[in-house]
């Protein structure tokens, strides 16, 4: 039996919500928390510039690997077959920096705005895109281009 196979309701249920939005739910919550918990955030200058950095990198490093997506033809949408195996730019780095851009970019954003809450709760979401989303994609990967994606996968890694 395959993972995608494997999956319970709930999975399938999650995987029909866009990664971003897992990522901006989660900061969401982490923020109402922190909201509740420490309204006043943490109080260092060097967080704004800081965050807006790491924000423009993380926000950078999505947009080119969503860009070159879009230029070969092949979707972005986790579960969906694609039809071009992509290993060029941010992708002979990582194979998914996409999501190590949103990453990125929600830790800037923690910055620019002082808080800790949501990047306590980050790792709920690393561990969800990890577990659940990457595997139904390298499983279609997998499928579509055989041979040639565990070259690749074999050479490049899935984070960093």
């Amino acid at each position: 039996m395959s993972e995608s196979e494997e999956l319970g309701g709930l999975s399938r249920v999650l995987l029909r919500i866009p990664v971003p939005w897992v990522f901006l739910l989660t900061y969401l919550a982490g923020a109402g928390l922190q909201s509740v918990v420490h309204p006043g955030g943490l109080e260092y200058r060097v967080l704004t510039p800081a965050g807006w950095g790491v924000l423009t990198l993380g926000a950078a490093l999505a947009g080119w690997g969503w860009g070159i997506f879009r230029r070969a033809g092949t979707t972005h949408v986790p579960g969906e077959t694609s039809t071009a195996l992509v290993t060029w730019g941010p992708y002979r780095f990582t194979r998914n920096p996409m999501y190590v851009g949103l990453s990125v970019a929600y830790l800037g954003e923690a910055g620019i705005l002082h808080q800790i809450l949501p990047v306590i709760l980050l790792p709920l979401t690393l561990v969800y895109v990890n577990r659940i989303v990457i595997p139904v994609e390298e499983e279609r990967l997998r499928a579509a281009f055989g041979a040639d994606y565990a070259r690749y996968a074999g050479r490049v890694r899935r984070w960093l």
